[in-house]
């Protein structure tokens, strides 16, 4: 059953058929003990009565049975000789009776209420002894009777209810498809809306139910505008960053291809490396930046030890690197276990010692090293470069931001993909210049992601 209307109805329906059939049963219950009540105390007053009549007539039990006193009763088109009675001598003698009372005595007993078993019907019987003129009066009901009581009035309910259900089900179903009018209504408009427009939709006016899907449609929709912005960024930037090195190869092999002189050709030539080594790390830069920014969920924490991932990066970096260097690794940094996403926290770090590497001079030294508090543990990642001047360190995260001190093969990215790849992780990027020389690249990470 996939529709949420017609699921509605059927509970509904159901709900309300056994909300009946539970007041039908009450009412049953409750009918037949206040019906028993009732003709209980009919009982009571009709024996009562017949007894207070035969104290004012003769009474001659010595009269032939076919001259008996005959009681009269009143005729009920539906429930005709319902009352029973008979009155008895004390010893024995059955003096007069009804006609439809038997001729078996209807209860032994001498006073009060009881039930009697007379040919397979069971009757209610009150008596009322006189002493005074040796009778017993007894005045009976058959409970067959009674039952047909109880049984018509709860007829009289159930017909209408059956008359009635099928005007309940009709005002329920349209009672349903008027309730979920807002959601065809938001169908409607989410079907109008063109593809490029994610405006969020406006909640004041809707019901409370359907709140929670606005809720996480405007979420989706920020979702989609955020990728959709990042998507149109990352074009930007390639199409931005991509252009001058492309012209650079361009002019360069038309260099080399016009030039004559074996100098000026190696020359162009060694241009055209570098420019392509600068064209294929912004690539993969801007390839990181997108990876990052497209991951919305929570990734894959796995341990990482961080002085065996430095030393991983070290050999890759060097056996790349156009000119000598030295990377020191603080061997605390091998006992250091982290439990982080390890392609986040190999990103940052290769950025970190790239961006080392290259503004380090030649012969220069790179230290990795280990600082221990009780709130975090720090990686530290120095160089001996020029650093960073102090107007522009709060601009070198920003995007394609090259300083005073850029490197020749350097696009503005490295430090931005860090502390983006970095704040993924759960950890942070703090830099500072150092007091003899150079920068200070700090990872920050929380003491509770330290196994």
């Amino acid at each position: 059953m996939r529709s949420i209307r017609t699921r509605l109805f059927f509970i509904l329906l159901v709900t309300t058929g056994l909300m009946w059939l539970s007041a039908t049963l009450w009412i049953f219950f409750s009918t037949r003990a206040e019906v028993e009540q009732v003709l209980d105390a009919r009982l009571m007053e009709a024996a009562k009565m017949v007894s207070s009549l035969v104290v004012n007539q003769e009474i001659d039990p010595d009269r032939p049975a076919q001259t008996k006193a005959r009681i009269p009763v009143l005729d009920h088109p539906h429930y005709d000789r319902q009352l029973s009675c008979q009155i008895w001598s004390l010893d024995g003698t059955l003096i007069g009776r009804s006609e439809s009372a038997p001729e078996t005595t209807l209860s032994a007993h001498a006073t009060g209420l009881s039930e009697t078993v007379i040919n397979g019907e069971t009757w209610r019987v009150y008596a009322v002894e006189n002493a005074e003129l040796g009778v017993r009066v007894l005045v009976g009901d058959n409970l067959r009777i009674r039952d047909r009581l109880v049984n018509d009035v709860v007829k009289g309910l159930l017909f209408p209810a059956l008359l009635i259900v099928p005007l309940l089900a009709t005002l329920i179903w349209l009672s349903v498809g008027r309730g979920l009018a807002p959601l065809r209504k938001l169908a409607g408009d989410l079907a109008a809306r063109d593809a490029s427009d994610l405006h969020p939709i406006g909640q004041t006016a809707a019901p409370s139910e359907i709140t929670p899907v606005l809720g996480a449609l405007n979420g989706l929709f920020s979702r989609v505008a955020g990728a959709r912005q990042r998507e149109q960024n990352f074009i930007a930037f390639a199409a931005h960053e991509l252009r001058t090195p492309l012209a650079g190869l361009k002019t360069q092999a038309q260099v080399a291809l016009a030039s004559n002189d074996a100098e000026i050709r190696e020359k162009a030539l060694g241009q055209i490396v570098a420019g392509v080594d600068r064209t294929g790390r912004l690539v993969r830069q801007l390839l990181d930046i997108a990876s990052v920014e497209a991951s919305e969920t929570a990734r894959a924490t796995a341990e990482v030890n961080s002085g065996e991932m430095l030393a991983s990066l070290r050999t890759e970096l060097l056996s790349h690197a156009g000119r000598a260097a030295t990377i020191l690794i603080d061997p605390d940094l091998l006992a250091l276990r982290v439990r982080i996403n390890a392609d986040l926290m190999r990103l940052a770090a290769r950025n970190l010692m790239e961006n080392a590497l290259h503004h380090s001079p030649t012969g220069g030294v790179i230290r990795c090293s280990l600082d221990r508090s009780r709130a975090s543990t720090t990686i530290t990642i120095d160089d001996e470069g020029p650093g960073i001047p102090p107007e522009e360190m709060p601009h070198v995260t920003e995007r394609f931001f090259r300083g005073r001190f850029k490197a020749a093969i350097g696009s503005g990215l490295g430090l931005s993909i860090a502390e983006l790849a970095l704040q993924h992780a759960g950890a942070t990027l703090a830099l500072q210049n150092r007091a003899e020389r150079g920068l200070s690249a700090r990872i920050v990470i929380p003491n509770d992601l330290i196994v």
